[in-house]
């Protein structure tokens, strides 16, 4: 890897990217009781020296003070884990190891532990405002569930993992808005209203894809609005429906002609009345006005012939 994919990639140049990986510990409890007895030894001897006389006085006060700081020193070392938690170990500025397992846990006691969250989040996005692919201003919002797999790269590759995922989850979400227009006016390519599952793929893809970094898997990703922007929502509306009637019209003329066509056939093959070209073209245009009109049609009579 060169120096400049290491440096895009968050390393600094000639180091190592830190992952996670098991701490040293031992099981807290049995220091917690030997701590225990060593203050109660601590203070037994600090009694016994102060209660008698001579040279032993000073040495068992001396012994008693040396076996309390070695208890402090004992108990400081104690680091209780929680389900959900876990407890990242640094000694002198250097990663050391991560605790995941629950319970109590004895570990450097000169070591600083660090509580990290491991448990599922939401991030919601605010309302933003975007242009689409069209240009077209919309407002759109999402929500992301996400989970921070790498401790160490979650405390040390970024300043502040959680702010971090919030920035690149909108980033992301402005990005995929302006990427796809709201709504396909052919009908042929992605769009966000009417693609919505591969959309919202997509939009998880590249989430989890910047914040990968920061140690951060995302479990899920969905859009919670997505509408034009007020000042054209009117506008789009109208559109909307001059495109509903248009296609509404279409397959009423498609299914009128086709009506016509079959009474015709019909009428030829049964022989009920022969037809010349002018009232063949007379009876089509009367089947179109009745099947094609919205408003019911009035019957009139005809009491003389079709040229009269």
């Amino acid at each position: 890897m060169t120096t400049q994919e290491s440096e895009d990639r968050g390393e600094g140049p000639g180091t190592r990217p830190i992952t996670e990986s098991g701490a040293w510990s031992v099981p807290g409890v049995r220091v917690l009781v030997l701590g225990v007895g060593l203050v109660l030894a601590g203070i037994a001897l600090i009694a016994i020296g102060a209660a008698i006389g001579g040279a032993a006085r000073i040495v068992l006060i001396v012994l008693g003070v040396l076996v309390l700081i070695a208890s402090q020193v004992a108990l400081r070392g104690l680091t209780p884990v929680i389900v959900g938690e876990a407890r990242a170990v640094q000694l002198f500025g250097r990663y050391r190891g991560t605790v995941r397992a629950p319970g109590l846990h004895w570990v450097n006691p000169f070591a600083h532990r660090r509580k990290v969250s491991v448990r599922v989040r939401n991030h919601e996005t605010a309302v933003a405002k975007v242009n689409d692919a069209d240009g077209n201003p919309i407002e759109i919002a999402a929500v992301v569930v996400w989970q921070v797999a790498d401790t160490a790269q979650a405390l040390y590759a970024v300043d502040d993992f959680v702010k971090f995922v919030a920035i690149q989850t909108e980033t992301a979400v402005r990005h995929i808005a302006s990427s796809y227009p709201y709504t396909s006016q052919d009908g042929t390519g992605l769009s966000l209203r009417d693609n919505a599952e591969e959309i919202t793929q997509r939009l998880s893809a590249e989430i989890a894809d910047r914040v990968r970094r920061a140690g951060v898997t995302i479990i899920e990703s969905r859009l919670t609005r997505l509408s034009y922007a007020p000042e054209i929502a009117q506008a789009m509306l109208r559109q909307q429906q001059a495109s509903a009637v248009v296609g509404a019209r279409r397959r009423i003329v498609e299914g009128a002609v086709g009506m016509v066509q079959l009474a015709l056939q019909r009428l030829k093959q049964e022989e009920v009345v022969d037809l010349d070209e002018e009232r063949k073209a007379a009876m089509v245009s009367n089947l179109l006005v009745v099947l094609c009109s919205e408003q019911a049609t009035q019957q009139v009579v005809n009491t003389g012939s079709l040229y009269q």
